[in-house]
């Protein structure tokens, strides 16, 4: 899986959210609150309150730009708590609506109808499966690893790619199974994300 895979799930969902509306797609935001894995090489996480102050300064500008509303599309989990964070903080906390992508209804329930691996949540069966789906390019299913934790899963806290002591130990990055990804499972869940988006996107908007 690439580097950037929350990056390129926020380009594909907001340009499609954005299909056949009145609708500016602003550039995504590349660093983030990813704490879970600063061991690993190249994952740069800022803290919380600094990406707080973040997101809701530039959601400000876009506001006062003439934006009348505007939406945070989330594609991680991580990042969830800081994006509540900073619309209370906003000057305009009534216009900006927060969406996170692997929360809705729909794709909840067609990931629990096709994973077949016991937990995961990062470069796993499920995420993988998606990138297979929208840009399979990216990936190198040769390299693909399941997570070694035990069958409880791992404990709350960081990964770690080389403390083999540590019960979150994932040389791979993995939290999961991605050798149970396929391309099959990714489509029906990126037609099950596509539907949570529209419908959370036009009850966000009044109707």
């Amino acid at each position: 899986m690439p580097m950037a895979t929350d990056q390129v799930f926020a380009d594909y969902f907001s340009r499609a959210l954005a299909e056949n509306t009145d609708a500016l797609i602003w550039p995504t935001l590349t660093y983030g609150a990813y704490p879970a894995f600063v061991a690993y090489a190249g994952s740069i996480s800022l803290n919380d309150q600094t990406f707080t102050a973040l997101v809701t300064e530039i959601a400000d500008a876009i506001i006062d730009f003439g934006a009348k509303s505007l939406f945070i599309l989330d594609t991680g989990l991580s990042t969830i708590a800081p994006f509540d964070a900073a619309i209370p903080a906003s000057r305009h906390p009534s216009r900006v609506r927060h969406i996170t992508v692997f929360r809705g209804p729909h794709f909840l329930a067609t990931a629990r109808n096709l994973m077949r691996q016991p937990y995961g949540s990062h470069a796993d069966e499920i995420e993988t499966s998606l990138m297979l789906a929208i840009a399979p390019e990216l990936v190198d299913m040769t390299r693909a690893r399941a997570s070694p934790f035990p069958a409880t899963g791992p404990a709350p806290g960081p990964l770690s790619p080389d403390d083999r002591r540590s019960p979150n130990c994932s040389p791979s990055g993995s939290y999961g199974d991605p050798t149970l990804a396929s391309v099959d499972k990714g489509t029906r869940l990126l037609a099950a994300i596509l539907e949570d988006l529209r419908n959370e996107a036009t009850a966000k908007q009044g109707g």
